[in-house]
């Protein structure tokens, strides 16, 4: 059982129960009025952008408050506020910049953007500044390096444009996705009150000893016997060489049917990893407390990356672990660090400290060697994947 200790951490929560958003407030920037006032927005625009994929998703968490108290993309000063010192001018703690890029030289402060997504309008931006970032800044305050190995680094420095744009942003529809994102708000509601909500963030499918983890975290010392866990992948753009998001959202939900728990809950994130780290750890806090929850799992190495050229890890394996321990209580949320699971012939999955003290054998199957079973369909052992997520992945390749 878990303990019943209280949080180690002050975790604020509003009058129905919930976890207070980060700010205080949820924000809601989707339009509320009638679709002719829609159109009379849309009309008041001077001039449209086509976003990409990772646009997109700003906008969709931006709109729906998973990034509040954001009502909009940072201006300058807030910008070089987050780059330089990880918090809003207003003192809050934010880990890493929300801004528009372009390179188009037509566009001007005081102009109304229409922002748009594979042919549908999805939200209007009005441009209160446009400045030439400091992406060298950027890239060694934010991702801890300014080389271009770092795949964060390559993708501000060549896939945004010339210039960030700041502004208020009115959402008009969400972007139709493949998987169902259910917003803040929705997420909040499934979510009992008065209990702890563990989050639980995760890019790949998730096999057995993911599982294990998850579950045992809901009996840590610092988490309520009421408790839940909020599974909670990101099914945004990643790196290159990840799984589809659509292809990790069928694994998703082939195994919540399959382990049918009651204290899983399961949502899904259109949010674009950036592979920063601990400051991409801070953000993930931040955004799981504007979804309701109280505790985090920090993993090892979380959201790390290698540089595309020796291979070499950007971060400490405890990095992120480190800063997400040292904020937590400015933020006023607790982190759970995630336990080290491994499978034994004689006990199952246990903590590798168990395993070594008892002399237990682990049994081990590395990433490279699983891909080649996948590949090849060889049978792949139970303790190590669940046969449904194998059988997506199989039917996806």
């Amino acid at each position: 059982m878990a303990s019943s200790a209280a949080s180690s951490i002050a975790v604020a929560r509003s009058a129905d129960g919930r976890v207070t958003p980060h700010g205080g407030s949820l924000v809601d920037l989707m339009f509320k009025g009638s679709e002719q006032e829609k159109q009379a927005i849309v009309s008041a625009c001077s001039t449209s952008i086509d976003m990409s994929d990772r646009n997109a998703c700003d906008v969709e968490v931006l709109c729906v408050g998973g990034f509040s108290p954001l009502s909009g993309f940072m201006n300058e000063d807030e910008y070089t506020s987050v780059v330089e010192n990880m918090h809003l001018k207003s003192g809050l703690l934010f880990g890493l910049p929300i801004v528009m890029d372009t390179s188009r030289e037509d566009i001007n402060v005081g102009d109304k953007v229409l922002l748009t997504y594979q042919g549908d309008n999805i939200a209007v931006m009005e441009v209160e500044s446009k400045y030439v970032p400091d992406k060298a800044k950027e890239a060694l305050n934010c991702y801890g390096t300014s080389s271009i190995e770092h795949p964060g680094v390559l993708m501000i420095s060549t896939e945004r444009g010339k210039y960030y744009m700041g502004g208020k942003v009115t959402g008009l529809a969400l972007p139709k996705r493949v998987f169902p994102c259910a917003t803040p708000a929705e997420v909040r509601e499934t979510l009992p009150p008065n209990a702890d909500v563990v989050a639980f963030q995760c890019r790949n499918p998730i096999h057995r000893a993911h599982y294990e983890l998850f579950t045992r975290a809901l009996d840590a010392e610092n988490v309520k016997d009421e408790c839940v866990c909020l599974v909670h992948p990101t099914c945004g753009p990643t790196q290159g060489d990840d799984i589809p998001g659509i292809v990790r959202y069928q694994t998703y939900e082939v195994l919540a049917k399959e382990v049918s728990n009651p204290k899983i809950r399961w949502a899904y994130l259109p949010y674009s990893m950036h592979m920063a780290g601990p400051r991409e750890a801070i953000q993930h806090m931040i955004i799981r407390k504007n979804y309701g929850c109280s505790h985090f799992i920090i993993g090892r190495d979380m959201a790390g990356s290698k540089s595309s050229i020796s291979g070499e890890d950007f971060y400490g394996a405890y990095d992120a672990q480190d800063l997400a321990k040292a904020k937590s209580g400015e933020l006023g949320m607790d982190t759970v660090p995630s336990l080290n699971i491994v499978y034994t012939e004689e006990k199952g999955y246990v903590t590798a400290d168990a395993a070594e003290k008892e002399g237990l054998e682990v049994m081990k199957l590395s990433g490279t060697k699983f891909r080649k079973m996948l590949r090849s369909g060889e049978d792949i052992p139970e303790w190590f994947a669940f046969k449904s997520v194998i059988q997506v992945l199989r039917d996806a390749a």
